[in-house]
């Protein structure tokens, strides 16, 4: 392995990111007094916001900048600076690097762009970038990046013009992008929230750092409770799985943007940051799966670390939303529904103490209306608010207020804010106004902030980031473990493995297959038949052979020994005119099931995310409607049993019109297994089991079908 690809494998450490993200010195190579330049960006940044330690000004055609004398060249530098900043053309980038190598320096940022994304003369520059640094131990942000600001100490190495406002004692939330204009601008859409921000970081192409150290980094900073990322492509899996298991491990929330789910973005993306695209579907279920929160749009993301810095807790569990409209509340009911948020159904029978605080002609109900009762008794959004956090069924309490004017506002907050006040339930409170644009006083909203109650103009907004945040809480912490499963004698080889050897090697593993038995000659299967007993299926045996019927190479239903070899001639025929020269190892002889719902089952080690189990209806479901979910390897039972019933046509599994529940506990077993077989033996590529046969409840589930695919060894 080189340098470079070494140092993109392992972690940069926390002290060599310290030169970095929190520097004593700074270089500025390509200063600059003329405004808007890039270097004369830097710099006012840095003396805008107070920089204390050494700035260096490296400008060949100046003696001096504003009074700061400069150096001509980067020799001039003295040894150990912590930071450079390099606002110069690419041409004299790789040279500038090679020379604040030479000198110590700890860390570079590169703003200029054309590099991976160019083409491959920019591609190997950006390598040799890599390979400098790796060699001298050096941090490379960049290149084709906007740079970085460290609001905890104040320090803006950024052309951005920028105020880095104080965290102070808030609880900040850290921005890691690849993109620097997204990083800036949800920065800004943060900020405008009166959110603390604790670090910003674009990494650009990641020539020799990327998201993952970043993550790291930010897991362990105490200022940093929420991570915010914009990410086209995680170029190391592995390192941002652990990074977020350990993230979730710490209490913090890592919320995820990741543009290039549609075949256009991606090719996007490959333009604009050199990354390739990746499966978007298998990245999504392995990240979810460590903790990670998506957002599906910028707003979303800002919405959901909003909601998970300010609150007290993430929501979780059912939601109350306290409205004052009836037209409100049939909106709420079709937004839930759609968004399959639960709302726990509440009514004056089973709510005795949310009965009592409201008055005899306002139901009880989830939605609740509380009708414009409010405005002639306030006292009522407290005694709401009192029995709420009281009751048990709710985990997170969604208040959609009409506001109107100050004077409507004035009257409804103050019990808002005396009930939060008062409650210790520690449950989170949102705040969404239906009117948007109403005229709130700022005072009221800074109250409601200061009490963790998240505001937003939007009711639709908060629901969705609470059902994102709830669909967080719900799948757990739960480590990967895997089921039980034990090495498997691969063949050294690699390559196909026919179906006779595949459930040979996976039925150990407690995987079921119909009985049957594997024949080199006809009057061998006649003899496999004979003791099954009939009708058999018969079907032909070859690693060149994956598409058995495509090939004429099944028979099915075989109701007596004539019948095997008349079927065994009529297969070593088609297959022989189907594929001329191929050779049958053999055939495979089985007994003919009941009928079943036909399933897919399916699973893939992949290199870069790990081992995840397809598994979904077949037929036309598999293959149309695309009604299949993917689970990791490893994931819990019920976290697996959650996920089939997550499938578009998972009403069959419970018996639907009249039809027999289906065994869903024997699909979840088979899964569990096979993901165990997958963690365990990483050389197995790919497994297929199609169809998979599923039984009424008690009857099981069966695998008609094996097909493996295998690394050599």
């Amino acid at each position: 392995m080189s340098a470079a690809s070494s140092l993109l494998a392992a972690a940069i450490s926390r002290t060599s990111l310290d030169r970095l993200l929190r520097p004593r010195s700074v270089a500025i190579v390509g200063a600059s007094e003329r405004p808007g330049a890039l270097g004369a960006s830097v710099l006012s940044n840095l003396d805008r916001n107070g920089f204390a330690g050494a700035v260096h000004l490296i400008n060949a055609k100046r003696a001096d900048i504003g009074g700061r004398a400069c150096l001509a060249t980067i020799d001039a530098l003295p040894g150990g600076v912590d930071v450079a900043v390099l606002a110069i053309p690419r041409a004299a980038v790789v040279d500038s690097v090679r020379a604040l190598a030479a000198r110590g320096v700890g860390a570079a940022v590169i703003f200029s762009a054309g590099f991976a994304e160019g083409g491959e003369a920019g591609l190997a520059e950006q390598r040799e970038i890599a390979a400098i640094a790796a060699d001298a131990g050096m941090v490379i942000e960049g290149p084709n990046c906007l740079g970085l600001v460290n609001y905890v100490d104040r320090i803006p190495l950024t052309f951005v013009e920028t105020d880095a406002t104080p965290l102070g004692d808030r609880p900040g939330i850290g921005i890691v992008s690849q993109s620097g204009a997204m990083a800036a601008v949800l920065g800004v859409t943060l900020s405008s929230r009166a959110l603390g921000l604790s670090f910003s970081v674009s990494t650009g192409n990641e020539a020799a750092s990327g998201v993952e150290d970043y993550v790291d980094y930010l897991v362990d900073d105490p200022s940093t409770r929420v991570i915010a990322m914009i990410v086209e492509q995680f170029r190391k899996p592995q390192r941002f799985l652990a990074a977020a298991r350990r993230a979730r491990a710490a209490g913090k929330t890592i919320v995820l943007l990741h543009p290039g789910k549609s075949a256009a973005a991606r090719e996007s993306a490959a333009t604009h940051t050199g990354a390739m695209a990746g499966d978007y579907a298998l990245m999504r279920v392995m990240v979810e799966q460590a903790g990670v929160v998506f957002a599906e749009t910028l707003e979303e993301l800002g919405d959901i670390a909003e909601i998970s810095v300010r609150c007290p807790a993430l929501p979780s569990g059912g939601t109350a939303v306290l409205g004052e409209s009836g037209a409100f509340k049939a909106l709420s009911l079709d937004l839930c529904e759609e968004l399959e948020l639960a709302l726990p159904v509440i009514d004056d029978a089973n709510a005795p103490a949310l009965r009592a605080a409201l008055p005899e002609f306002v139901g009880v109900s989830n939605p609740l209306d509380l009708t414009a009762q409010g405005l002639v008794d306030p006292d009522l959004y407290a005694r709401t608010l009192g029995a709420l956090f009281d009751d048990d069924r709710f985990g997170t309490i969604l208040l959609g207020i009409i506001q109107t004017d100050p004077v409507t506002s004035g009257i409804k907050i103050p019990p808002i804010l005396s009930a939060m006040r008062a409650q210790t339930s520690g449950k989170p409170v949102i705040f969404a106004g239906l009117d948007e644009g109403a005229p709130i006083p700022g005072e009221s909203v800074a109250s409601l902030r200061a009490l963790g109650i998240p505001y937003f103009p939007s009711t639709e907004r908060a629901l969705r980031a609470v059902k994102r945040l709830n669909a967080l809480a719900a799948r757990g912490a739960a480590a990967l473990a895997g089921a039980d499963a034990g090495p498997v004698a691969l063949s050294a080889a690699g390559g196909v493995v026919p179906e006779y050897q595949a459930k040979a090697l996976l039925a150990p593993a407690g995987i079921a297959f119909p009985s049957g038995g594997f024949a080199a000659t006809a009057a061998e299967a006649r003899a496999i038949a004979d003791r099954l007993g009939y009708p058999v299926a018969l079907k032909a045996q070859s690693a060149d052979l994956s598409h058995k019927t495509d090939a004429g190479g099944v028979r099915l239903g075989l109701a007596d020994a004539d019948a095997v070899g008349e079927g065994w001639a009529g297969i070593a025929a088609d297959v022989a005119a189907y594929a001329p020269g191929l050779s049958l190892d053999g055939m495979l002889v089985e007994a003919m099931g009941a009928r079943g719902v036909e399933l897919i089952v399916g699973a893939r080690n992949d290199p870069e995310w790990g081992a995840v189990i397809l598994v979904g209806f077949g037929g036309v479901q598999a293959e149309i409607l695309k009604d299949v979910r993917l689970i990791p390897a490893g994931a819990s039972r019920a976290g697996i049993l959650a996920a089939l019933d997550r499938l578009k046509s998972a009403a069959l599994f419970h018996g639907f019109r009249g039809s027999p529940p289906l065994d869903v506990a024997a699909v979840a077993v088979l899964v569990e297994r096979l993901g165990g077989v997958m963690l365990a033996n990483p050389r197995i590529r790919e497994v297929d089991l199609n169809p998979v046969v599923l039984y009424p409840v008690g009857k099981g589930v069966v695998a008609l079908d094996a097909l493996m695919l295998v690394d050599p060894a």
